[in-house]
C-alpha cells in the first residue's frame, strides 16, 4: 500500500547506497531514487549500486540518477563491500532481487532483514529469496524480531540474525 511504499522510500533515503542485481534493473526499470509521497525527490539520494556481470544499459533510468551510479561486475560480495567502504559507503540497503538478497544472506553479510507484509496473496514463480543453502530446519537462518510497524494495511517486520552465519572464509 501507499504507506509501505513510502516507508520503503524512506528506508532507501536513510542509507548511503541502495543495491540491486542486474535482473531487477532489467525487470523493474527501476530508478532507485528516494521519493516523497507526492513523487518529489527526497533531500538525500542514495547512490545506486548494481551487481551484475553486464553493464547497466545505456538507456537505463539509473544512468540519470542524481547521485551517480556504481556498477559491481564481480560476484565477491565481501570484496564489493570493501570497495564500497573505500568510497565512503557505510550503510548499504540491499533491495534485491531474490538472487542478490539471497547471496547476502547466504554469505552472512546482512545485519538486518526488513520484510513488508501486505494482506494480498500472489501466486506464481516470483519469490523474494532464492535458495539460501538450507536443507534442514537446523540450518535455517534464525532471526530475532527487532520491531514490527503498521504501515496502513501493511506490516513491516524488522528482524536481525540471531547468530552470524559462517562465511566462505570460516
Amino acid at each position: 500500500g501507499p504507506a509501505a511504499r513510502q516507508g520503503g522510500h524512506e528506508q532507501r533515503a536513510a542509507h548511503y547506497a541502495s543495491a540491486v542485481g542486474m535482473g531487477t534493473v532489467l525487470a523493474d526499470v527501476t530508478s532507485l531514487t528516494a521519493r516523497g509521497d507526492g513523487g518529489e525527490l527526497l533531500p538525500h539520494q542514495p547512490i545506486p549500486v548494481v551487481f551484475g556481470g553486464t553493464p547497466v544499459p545505456a538507456g537505463s533510468r539509473l544512468r540519470q540518477h542524481p547521485a551517480g551510479l556504481i556498477e559491481i561486475g564481480h560476484r565477491d560480495l565481501a570484496a564489493a563491500l570493501r570497495e564500497l567502504h573505500e568510497r565512503g559507503i557505510r550503510r548499504l540497503y540491499v533491495e534485491g532481487g531474490p538472487t542478490l538478497a539471497s547471496a547476502f544472506l547466504r554469505a552472512g553479510l546482512a545485519d538486518e532483514v526488513l520484510v513488508y507484509l501486505a494482506p494480498l496473496l500472489l501466486g506464481g514463480p516470483r519469490t523474494a529469496l532464492d535458495d539460501l543453502g538450507v536443507t534442514t530446519m537446523s540450518e535455517a537462518l534464525a532471526l530475532r524480531i527487532h520491531r514490527i510497524e503498521t504501515l496502513g494495511d501493511d506490516l513491516l517486520v524488522v528482524a536481525r540474525p540471531r547468530d552470524p552465519r559462517p562465511t566462505a572464509k570460516d
